[in-house]
């Protein structure tokens, strides 16, 4: 804890002459007098040295891992060893009905400034972003001009702020880190590389990975492994920063867990034969854990996922395939945590850990893609091979399987609308009058951490001007009543909280979901959830109070027209919109070029043979 900075000497001592001669006292008095005066003074402070001392500000850590589970962490009931996420949620607050948008780029708007994505300017990821939605009011794809980011709330107040791992909320000039309250920041542009290679494409949406170092391009490593490197580079921000004693902000936003999943081999090793026995039993075993935890009521019910395969049908061949899948995917999220652990260490040994609020959670749910259309591409760029997964040039994803047990007990998992793609882990630790070990239920949202931060930092909430410019002002609710008491809730049962992403909708009022989802794991409608009973939306009461869902349904439509909302055009397929953006804003204008070059060049020499098959004979009569 740093100590109340003590009063100036000069001005104490100017202090007790001006009041010896206002008494017109001999120099022998206003010597005593002056010895007097700073006696009481120094019984004074030491009778209430912090009366009037301002608490310390704290610094804050916002650590953001890539496609998480609901029950990955340890503490949220998952197998995976996550010590140090598991000591920051016993002497914190775990927060059980959190919740996010279903993709990276929208969550991680939200986290930064407050304000709902759409309002944000990231209505949806720009790579399953309709072509008819782009530069659209609320689908840029990248931050409005419009909003303000914590960290420049912060830096204004005299926080130092840094930003290390994936960025994802826009690379142009005025979205880069530097010019969005960032001291010194390293920076992935977009939403995902190598783990291994950090200039390799995990897919090919673009030419090559946008790395940024303070707002320019990075010089990047020609190896690393990001999780670790990711650590370094902010340990390395800390320590060298010149005005240390200042607080400081920092946002660490990990890779792991997202394709392709990479992890060193001795983690990797630490987990094998634990998935032999395949998704449907981790999926009940994380339910157990996760209720005798408190995390969910028990007897949560399990709801079926349709693309989940049966496992018991696959081959021995193909189960062991699938279990060393999930072997590394552990392995990457221990990975990361065990360096997680080397910050930790290194805040205790500057002696800042006491000072330090630390917010952890997940960008959205699980990846349950099954990267089938990718494969034409991947074969070109890695090996499947079982031997090598998670190791450099590997290729592994987890598929649905995994991810309906990842998000466990909840359905669905990333870019859907269900518990499972948009409820994920939340830890806050380390705030001061926090209850240790707390839960909360309570209905949270991402857009509720700038509020937090802010109110933590003794910092009121930004006006609708800043710096003379209009701007949008957060729109979620301080958790900071939440973390000094779990059961205090900071929406009531008539507060209503309005979602969309990719065509999935929600509004969420108390304990109550009403939501549709679009295929494979939506069929379009309205359906009504009582998630406080019910998290793993395993009972539609739709059909049993129809006028609740008419009226819950108006009020969407209401949120939706505030928010700009655009309606998906027909037949909209999020991975089929994926290809058809790959196709048009990498292949065409990459490829394009070479390939009419190569047209045109066939074309003239199936000309040319034409006209010397139809010339006449060297020394032809004419």
């Amino acid at each position: 804890m740093r100590r109340p900075t003590a009063a100036r000497e000069p001005a104490r001592s100017a202090l007790c002459a001006r009041i010896a001669l206002a008494l017109g006292a001999p120099l022998f008095a206003a010597v005593a007098a002056l010895a007097a005066v700073a006696a009481l003074a120094a019984l004074a402070a030491l009778a209430a040295p912090a009366a009037h001392a301002a608490p310390p500000r704290p610094n804050f850590v916002v650590i953001v891992v890539d496609d998480w589970g609901f029950t990955d962490v340890g503490a949220f009931g998952g197998e995976i060893p996550t010590p140090h996420l598991d000591a920051l949620a016993a002497r914190g607050t775990r927060f059980t009905n959190f919740h996010v948008a279903a993709s990276c780029a929208p969550t991680r708007a939200m986290l930064l400034t407050g304000v709902e994505h759409h309002l944000a300017g990231v209505g949806n990821l720009i790579e399953s972003m309709p072509r008819a939605h782009r530069g659209r009011p609320g689908y840029l794809g990248s931050l409005a001009p419009d909003v303000v980011t914590v960290s420049s709330m912060l830096q204004a107040a005299g926080w130092r702020t840094y930003a290390s791992g994936k960025w994802n909320v826009g690379t142009e000039p005025h979205n880069l880190p530097d010019r969005r309250g960032f001291d010194r920041s390293i920076v992935q542009g977009d939403t995902g590389s190598d783990n291994w290679v950090p200039t390799q494409r995990y897919l090919p949406h673009s030419g090559s990975v946008q790395w940024f170092e303070d707002g320019r391009p990075a010089r990047m490593p020609a190896t690393f492994y990001s999780s670790e490197w990711f650590v370094d580079r902010l340990v390395g921000f800390l320590r060298d920063a010149p005005d240390r004693e200042k607080p400081f902000f920092a946002l660490l936003g990990f890779q792991a867990n997202h394709v392709p999943l990479q992890a060193p081999r001795e983690f990797v090793e630490r987990h094998a034969g634990r998935y032999e026995d395949g998704w449907d039993a981790l999926r009940r075993a994380r339910r157990d854990r996760a209720a005798a935890l408190g995390v969910v009521p028990p007897g949560t019910a399990l709801a079926a996922v349709p693309t989940t395969p049966d496992w018991n049908a696959l081959s021995a061949e193909e189960r062991r395939y699938q279990a060393k899948r999930m072997q590394v995917y552990a392995a990457m999220a221990e990975a990361m945590d065990h360096h997680l652990g080397r910050l930790v260490e290194f805040l205790r040994t500057e002696g800042r850990l006491d000072d330090t609020v630390f917010v952890f959670l997940s960008d959205n749910g699980p990846e349950g893609s099954d990267y089938r259309a990718a494969q034409p591409w991947l074969w070109t760029q890695y090996t499947q091979s079982i031997d090598r997964l998670g190791g450099p040039g590997a290729y592994a994803i987890m598929g649905p399987g995994w991810a309906s047990a990842a998000a466990s007990p909840l359905s669905g998992y990333k870019f859907v609308g269900g518990e499972g793609g948009t409820r994920v882990p939340l830890i806050v630790a380390g705030a001061p009058g926090t209850r240790a070990g707390g839960l909360h239920h309570g209905l949270a949202h991402v857009t509720d951490i700038v509020p937090t931060l802010l109110e933590l930092a003794g910092l009121p909430a930004p006006g609708a001007t800043v710096v003379g410019r209009t701007v949008k002002t957060p729109t979620g609710r301080s958790l900071v009543p939440a973390l000094r008491d779990p059961d205090a809730r900071v929406r009531g049962p008539d507060d209503a909280l309005g979602y969309e992403l990719s065509g999935d909708e929600a509004l969420y009022r108390g304990d109550l979901k009403l939501s549709r989802g679009l295929p494979p794991l939506g069929d379009g409608r309205w359906r009504l959830f009582d998630l406080a009973a019910d998290p793993g939306e395993t009972r539609d009461l739709a059909s049993e109070r129809p006028e609740l869902v008419a009226r819950l349904a108006a009020e969407y439509d209401a949120w939706a027209r505030e928010h700009g909302v655009l309606p998906m055009p027909p037949g909209y397929d999020a991975a089929r919109q994926v290809a058809i953006n790959s196709v048009l804003d990498y292949w065409l204008p990459a490829y394009a070029p070479v390939g009419g070059a190569v047209a045109l060049a066939i074309a003239a020499a199936l000309v040319l043979r034409r006209r010397r098959r139809a010339a006449p004979p060297a020394g032809a009569a004419p």
